[in-house]
């Protein structure tokens, strides 16, 4: 018996009320099946899909899903199961759900599935509790399937960031990793700033040993001869006189 979703409030985001913007470069591209004239317009929108689900910095050859691709090309599948498929891939698992707490997965699935930001901490704990009780794959589901997804994005519309009027979309500003993963996983590197970079440091200096014995050479010195030049006997007068002024 799976745990109800927790009750929370939502607050007062941008997408939850009707917009006014005059389009701008800044307005996200909708894409839709029936906007698919042929087949490179349904290539640009499974391209589309993967920069919202796997994010800008993450599309590689290898993270394709190829049977998936084929059958939303031959219309055997929807846009939303293609969303769902990507989103329980492997790729999508190892590259966003292994180094991240669920708190984070809660944060960057919404960014990517439904379009907006989680309302508040008690949304991520809500979230975070369906993913710990139904798995990854449950979690998917409850976000696909859910009445905000199908209202805003329905079967054949890839997800968008919803109600963006300024900055930059979510999947070029955040990143896949918080940063106690990557302190983790650069404990072997150098880290700025760290006091342990320091200590290596000093520890890897080998001064040489020096000794208390102080060595002076004095067969080579020689003393110069201060003597004046004047006959033996004959006293040195000095003339202590003065005349003023003195000139």
């Amino acid at each position: 018996m799976s745990i109800p979703l927790l009750n929370y409030k939502p607050s007062s985001q941008n997408q939850r009320v009707s917009g006014y913007e005059v389009p701008s470069e800044d307005t996200p591209r909708i894409y839709r099946t029936e906007d698919c004239l042929d087949q490179n317009d349904v290539l640009e929108l499974i391209w589309a899909v993967y920069r919202q689900v796997l994010s800008e910095h993450e599309i590689l050859k290898s993270n394709r899903q190829t049977s998936l691709e084929s059958q939303l090309k031959n219309r055997a599948i929807t846009v939303r199961d293609f969303v769902r498929g990507v989103a329980k891939s492997d790729a999508f698992y190892r590259l966003v759900v292994e180094p991240n707490s669920n708190y984070r997965v809660v944060e960057l699935t919404l960014k990517r599935l439904l379009g907006r930001e989680p309302y508040n901490k008690d949304e991520e704990i809500a979230w975070s509790i369906k993913i710990a009780t139904l798995g990854w794959g449950g979690f998917v589901d409850a976000l696909v399937d859910s009445p905000e997804y199908l209202e805003n994005f329905g079967e054949n519309t890839v997800p968008y960031q919803r109600r963006r009027y300024k900055g930059r979309p979510f999947n070029l500003v955040t990143p896949r990793y918080g940063e106690y993963w990557r302190d983790k996983q650069e404990d072997e590197r150098y880290k700025w700033g760290a006091v342990s970079n320091f200590l290596d440091m000093a520890r890897s200096i080998k001064p040489k040993a020096m000794t208390n014995t102080v060595t002076v050479q004095t067969d080579n010195i020689k003393i110069p001869d201060m003597t004046r030049d004047t006959p033996s006997g004959v006293p040195v007068s000095v003339d202590t006189s003065a005349s003023f002024p003195l000139r």
